[in-house]
């Protein structure tokens, strides 16, 4: 039998033209400047937020819209204010209400929510009486509003409370820890710390471990152990539980490129995996290694060391944390990310470069971390097939509860 072939025209979207940039303020208005130092949008705007899937919300004349990574308005400013794009859909301010917008500024039909919730690893809160739920980017209920709170999403998953017990879901809304536990960590490789009772312990499989004499465990990051505190002192154990390097620190933070800072007195040094201290302790604060070898450190002021200990740029410098940490290296800004360091120096914050060099040779008022964005770019492809037979810097404050996120 022969078959009828057809050609389909597909249009798709997709993202093109990959680019960094970062929001920036020099006299008194806001810009946006790409990694080679340079202005890509020349400061021009009042109020503006930083790029998020190939859109920034600007401020014009007292309304909200976005523009492209040209500076063309792609949404007319007609809002009270909006957010950031994220899962192709931003929350914006219509008169009184928060509503969903797609890319092409058109208003979006939710379900049934008494609040609107930015989206987040492509999903997104409701909120029916007491109970959350979850929404996907086509608006579609992909859990049924059951928790009494859920937590922001990390990588996928997100810590859960069902009468006064945690667990931990992926974002199709499938339990993959039971609530069951006091408290309840991230979720890495298929483990995660809990709290049941007064012990804590690890749950790996639907099985709670517990961890000889864990008075507290801190959530794992980017390699395969954490530190936890035993006896008031800090240590750190692995995956199973074990403790691999004994607890005699007086604090401690994660382990980076197989280097993590721990606190003796009121110094800090790194120790390798062995629990030996590599660069002694001289610091009075220190931070986890980025993925270019280089950690900030403190004497009166911040430098970056690189993984010898050598103090490879001068501790002159101020470093900050914006609050908005999602993973480790991803979002925080206490250190290099992506080849470039956020600094403060004498009241104007700028990037370093590895070498210690001024990205631009420009110091501004304000700088916001660089942020991934891309251009869109519409496709078409035609394709044969058989003929067929007949037959949604400043954010709206989502409910308290589910958007609280858990502070370690």
């Amino acid at each position: 039998m022969k078959k009828t072939l057809i050609f389909l025209l597909l249009s798709f979207i997709q993202f093109v033209n990959s680019q960094e940039l970062a929001l920036v303020k020099k006299n008194s208005k806001i810009g946006y400047i790409s990694k080679d130092g340079s202005f890509k949008i020349e400061p021009q705007y009042k109020s503006a937020k930083s790029f998020s899937e190939g859109l920034a919300a600007v401020e014009d004349n007292g309304k909200w819209g976005f523009i492209d990574t040209k500076g063309s308005w792609v949404i007319p400013a007609s809002f009270n204010n909006a957010k950031d794009f994220n899962s192709g859909i931003a929350v914006v301010q219509k008169d009184k209400d928060w509503v969903y917008i797609n890319t092409k500024g058109e208003i979006l039909k939710a379900p049934a929510t008494e609040k609107i919730f930015d989206f987040n690893n492509g999903v997104a809160f409701i909120r029916q009486g007491n109970k959350v739920g979850l929404i996907n980017s086509k608006l579609a209920v992909v859990l049924e509003p059951k928790y009494d709170q859920i937590k922001p999403f990390e990588n996928g998953y997100a810590r859960v409370e069902l009468n006064k017990n945690w667990g931990i879901i992926n974002t199709s809304g499938k339990e993959l820890v039971e609530p069951a536990y006091a408290e309840i960590g991230n979720y890495f490789k298929g483990t995660t710390w809990a709290r049941k009772d007064k012990t804590f312990g690890l749950v790996s499989g639907g099985k709670f471990t517990p961890v000889d004499g864990a008075e507290k465990i801190w959530d794992f990051e980017t390699q395969d152990l954490t530190y936890a505190k035993k006896n008031g002192k800090i240590g750190f154990i692995d995956l199973n539980g074990n403790w691999v390097i004994l607890p005699i620190y007086d604090k401690g933070k994660a382990f980076s490129k197989n280097l993590a800072p721990v606190l003796v007195g009121k110094k800090w040094g790194y120790i390798n995996l062995k629990g030996t201290f590599v660069i002694e302790p001289t610091y009075s604060d220190a931070e986890v290694f980025s993925t270019n070898g280089l950690a900030p450190v403190k004497e009166s002021n911040w430098g970056f060391i690189n993984e010898a200990g050598k103090l490879v740029i001068p501790t002159q410098y101020g470093i900050t944390s914006n609050g908005f940490v999602i993973a480790l290296f991803v979002q925080q800004d206490k250190g290099f990310i992506d080849g470039l360091a956020r600094v403060k120096n004498e009241g104007k914050w700028g990037f370093l470069r590895p070498d210690g060099t001024v990205l631009g040779n420009q110091w501004f008022e304000n700088a916001e971390l660089f942020s991934q964005t891309a251009e869109r770019e519409k496709k078409e492809t035609s394709v044969a097939a058989e003929s067929p037979k007949a037959e949604t810097k400043t954010t709206a404050k989502p409910a308290s509860k589910p958007a609280t996120k858990k502070k370690k």
